[in-house]
This record gives C-alpha cells, sequence and structure tokens, in this order.
C-alpha cells in the first residue's frame, strides 16, 4: 500500500474514532461514589431577570459572585436556609428600605420556599433599578431536590 494511501486511510480513521471517543468520555461524572452533588462550574452567572432550577444555582453560587438573598419570614429562615443567605423578607413592610440599602449594581441570587416570593422580590428589586438578579425557580425545596444541604 502506498504512503499516500496510508495517510488517507489513517485520516478516515481519526475523523471515524475521534467523535466516538469524546462521547464516551462525555459520559464519566465526577460525583460517582463521591457522595456529594457534582455542580457544574459556571462561567457566567445566570441572565439577569432568570428563573434558574436547583444545579444552576448551585452553580452560580459557587462562583461567588452574587449576594445570596431568602426572602421568606424570618421564622422560615431560621428553620432551615441556605449557607452565607440575609435574610430580607419580601412580605415584611421594610422590605423596599432594604432593598434600597444595598448595592444597585452587585448580583443578586435569591430564593423563597417555592419561587414564588422570590420572584416577586427580583420583579421589585429590577423595578428599582437593579442590574443582575435572578431566582431559584422551586425554592429551597429545588434546593435540596438538587442534593444540597441547609444549615439552621
Amino acid at each position: 500500500m502506498s504512503t499516500r494511501r496510508l495517510a488517507g486511510l489513517a485520516a478516515a480513521v481519526v475523523l471515524v474514532l475521534a467523535p466516538a471517543s469524546a462521547l464516551v468520555s462525555g459520559c464519566s461524572s465526577s460525583s460517582v461514589g463521591s457522595g456529594t452533588p457534582a455542580v457544574a462550574p459556571a462561567t457566567a452567572l445566570p441572565a439577569s431577570g432568570s428563573t434558574v432550577d436547583g444545579a444552576t444555582f448551585a452553580a452560580a453560587l459557587a462562583m461567588k459572585k452574587a449576594v445570596l438573598v431568602d426572602v421568606r419570614t424570618p421564622a422560615e429562615f431560621a428553620a432551615g436556609h441556605i449557607a452565607g443567605a440575609t435574610n430580607i423578607d419580601v412580605e415584611a413592610a421594610d422590605f423596599a428600605t432594604k432593598i434600597g440599602a444595598l448595592d444597585k449594581g452587585a448580583a443578586y441570587a435569591l430564593y423563597c420556599r417555592s419561587g414564588n416570593r422570590s420572584g416577586v422580590a427580583m420583579q421589585a428589586m429590577l423595578s428599582s433599578g437593579f442590574t443582575h438578579v435572578f431566582h431559584l425557580g422551586g425554592g429551597i425545596g429545588a434546593w435540596q431536590s438538587a442534593g444540597q444541604p441547609v444549615v439552621q
């Protein structure tokens, strides 16, 4: 067989095998056997005004570029919350005053029990001039369903 024909054959084999090896290596999971949930590294925070799932929320928090705000009542917060969260009750009379004291240029990650109150809080903050706010759809229940811990 000529050298030119062997080179062509080798190139064809590479074209066939490269995608297959990418598929096989892409199926591995870093959490197998570790007992902790895998959180894919995020490269950017979720878009402002977006509702994200538990895994995406966890990946965004791992970046440490957003202020975490729990918008539930103080009693709910005391019963269990995401580590590092600040409690600002969206239903409290002083909610507008408390968010008014925050840096409007910072990024904020909001959550509540089910995602309803954090959605309301997100819209209030965006309407007040905040530039980057997103929230956890499904609330702390979605967080826990994604295998993430809460603290008291």
